[in-house]
């Protein structure tokens, strides 16, 4: 006989099997070897999938032995590379860097993290010490004074009880009821979505589209309007060539499109291997103008300022951007421009992104859950009710027309698409956001580029805030579209989001276990994050396996983000700052196949070819003589805020655990973790010394 571990017993609840477990073993091998569970188990009849000779249950055995041992070994080999990582880059400093601080008020925030961090160690250490002693003032109760410490320990529970709670309970309760109102406003988002899918709700073309007629022979010839397609880019030499070789090959006529290279690199080599690239799909037929800007004033928007005022723009009608690592299909024209017939209120016909690298690494996976909820739910449901939403800067089609009536390219903000978007909404004009037309591109594949794009992405909405706040009071749209302006596109979804997130997760919920008078209740801390998070996750349901690192990593990334918030709001910092996102070049498998056609002819012999204002050289240089110079060596970074709040998250788990908070300790610990691999920068692309 032999007794058996009771799950049940353990944790101290009723329930589970009764009697004891009892193993009969025959000498016979063939007879069967049968378990009985329970005093009756042996008059139950035994179904036959249970019937085992002592060889098959040997056989068992050892499978689930070898089982276990591989699972502890692929655990063990984790639980090395991460303590070896943490021993390279925090004791041996090999291969890495400390991250600037430059971002924003990252000094402060950096100071004020720390604060909170040594306040956390003193206080667990003095309660601790409190506890040994015997003062059990964890849930309130009184005890007598005797000596200094006792005296310190009871002015520490009056002041904690009187001044501190009553504070950190009025920010508990303003920071959910924000989180009630953002949880509210994503659901009323994702019920939109549903009730477009249900109904089948897509923009329609005018006339139908004249690409595909129902009756070919009835078909009308469509008259091809003149489009502009412009490129910026600034040292891009992982993606100059895929960008503008799938741009030249738009499937529209030649004599009716004009492809501008909009350079503002200041390294001398990758000039060269642009023009390069220009000149030799100009001698294809290709009617392609290669502009370089000496001074990179304005940034992006600087660069398509610039384009734009050239003379010959006044003769095209449309304008479609694309950034340096976006790679459209011949016939993204062709499915985006004939939205524009006939509808002389449209100014945007923006397209969905789709990722060549999403499944690279976990940032890639994380990055793709955020960006599909953005596209599906949100631009989706914003352009199907409000006709109205932020243009993503790329990937999508202008009407010139409206471009100049709403001011053009401003140089005042980092978000320079966002700008233009909102000033041509507050003119009247209209958008349309096309769900099934994808151009796929790059996600940054590093942690470190990632937080600069984040940082760029909120702290340009609250410059942009600040700027047009005046002007969206004093136009003539609709109070309704008023609204939705200043409270659902700005506060609540670009300044209420990351400051909720950051204060809640990272600042309250650590208070409150040094501060048992204050609790955050289930809901706010299980529920309704796990059930956001899985309505985040539907738009990409390839990605549910990583619905618990998502909520942990957005938790992390909040740090970043509000940050970012602050120091656009206020003007901290380099908060006008761009910095380009770096990209890796990595090909699509159309990209692939159109590259191996290396000897196009020309569609069309009769083609306006376009002249550089840089004097392009004529001879095409030969692929052997495109030297690329060895790009930067890159290191990995270590991140001090991260892994200050880290520590601090640790700290507040080693509290809840000593006051037996359950769930709170198991997020908190989870939680803390995230923060150190972040913090070591464990996460994205990882460079090999």
């Amino acid at each position: 006989m032999a007794s058996r571990l009771n799950l049940f017993n353990w944790w101290g609840r009723d329930g589970g099997p009764k009697g004891t477990p009892v193993i009969v073993k025959m000498e016979n091998p063939n007879f069967s070897i049968v378990e009985i569970d329970g005093p009756d188990s042996a008059f139950k009849p035994v179904e036959k999938s249970r019937l085992r000779n002592a060889k098959q249950v040997r056989w068992i055995l050892q499978l689930k032995a070898n089982r276990a041992v591989g699972c502890l070994a692929w655990l063990g080999a984790i639980l090395w590379a991460l303590l070896r990582s943490i021993k390279r880059r925090l004791i041996l400093r090999q291969g890495v860097a400390v991250a600037s601080e430059r971002l924003g008020n990252g000094r402060l925030m950096l100071k004020l993290i720390k604060a909170l961090l040594a306040a956390s160690l003193a206080v667990l250490a003095f309660e601790t010490a409190a506890y040994v002693k015997g003062l059990h003032y964890f849930d309130g109760a009184a005890a007598d004074v005797r000596g200094l410490f006792h005296s310190a320990y009871a002015a520490w529970v009056a002041l904690r009880r009187h001044h501190i709670a009553p504070a950190v309970q009025s920010l508990s309760t303003f920071c959910v009821a924000l989180f009630i109102i953002q949880s509210l406003d994503r659901l009323a988002l994702c019920l939109g979505c549903a009730y477009i899918k249900l109904k089948k709700i897509k923009p329609e073309i005018n006339g139908g589209d004249p690409f595909q007629p129902e009756d070919p022979e009835q078909g009308q010839p469509y008259d091809f309007p003149m489009v502009l397609v412009q490129i910026p880019m600034c040292n891009e030499r992982e993606v100059y060539e895929l960008s503008i070789s799938a741009v030249c090959q738009l499937d529209w006529p030649k004599d009716r499109l004009l492809i501008q290279i909009l350079d503002d690199s200041d390294d001398d080599s990758i000039q060269c291997l642009i023009k390069t690239e220009v000149s030799k799909w100009s001698q294809k037929g290709v009617n392609i103008i290669y502009r370089h800007r000496k001074v990179r004033t304005g940034y992006k928007a600087g660069n398509l300022k610039s384009a734009m005022s050239c003379g010959y723009v006044k003769n095209y009608e449309f304008v479609a951007i694309f950034d340096a690592d976006f790679q459209p299909t011949p016939d993204f024209l062709k499915k985006t421009v004939p939205y524009f017939k006939d509808n002389p209120e449209l100014g945007l016909v923006q397209t969905r992104w789709s990722f060549v690298n999403k499944d690279e690494n976990l940032l890639t996976r994380l990055q793709n859950i955020n960006l599909c909820f953005h596209f599906e739910v949100e631009q989706q449901v914003n352009g199907a009710f409000l006709n109205f939403f932020g243009f993503n800067g790329t990937a999508g089609v202008w009407r010139i027309k409206a471009l100049e009536d709403s001011g053009g390219w401003l140089e005042r903000t980092t978000v320079e698409d966002m700008d233009i978007a909102v000033r041509a909404h507050l003119k009247g004009w209209k958008f349309v956001f096309l769900n099934n037309v994808k151009v796929v591109c790059e996600v940054p594949e590093s942690f470190e580029a990632y937080r600069k794009q984040q940082h760029r992405w909120h702290s340009g909405p609250m410059q942009l805030f600040r700027l047009c706040l005046p002007a969206v009071i004093a136009s003539k749209i609709s109070i309704w579209k008023k609204a939705n302006l200043i409270f659902l596109f700005f506060l609540l979804r670009k300044l209420i989001l990351p400051f909720y997130s950051f204060t809640l997760f990272c600042v309250v919920l650590p208070l409150t276990m040094f501060i048992p008078e204050v609790e955050l209740p289930m809901w706010v801390l299980c529920y309704i994050p796990a059930f956001m998070t899985l309505l985040n996750i539907l738009p990409a349901p390839k990605s549910i396996p990583f619905v618990a690192p998502y909520l942990l990593f957005e938790n992390t990334m909040s740090v970043t983000k509000f940050n970012a918030m602050v120091s656009g709001l206020f003007q901290l910092g380099s908060s006008y700052e761009w910095i380009v996102t770096k990209k890796s070049g990595r090909s699509s498998e159309s990209d692939l196949i159109s590259a191996a056609e290396s000897d196009i002819t020309p569609l069309n012999q009769h083609v306006v070819r376009g002249a550089s204002e840089n004097d392009l050289p004529d001879v095409v240089q030969s692929k052997d003589q495109k030297r690329r110079v060895p790009a930067e060596k890159k290191s990995n970074k270590i991140y001090r805020k991260e892994l200050a709040l880290a520590f601090l998250l640790l700290t507040a788990s080693i509290r809840s655990l000593l006051s037996a908070h359950g769930l709170h300790f198991y997020f908190l610990l989870f939680q803390g973790v995230t923060f150190v691999l972040v913090g070591l920068d464990l996460i994205g692309e990882q460079i090999i010394e």
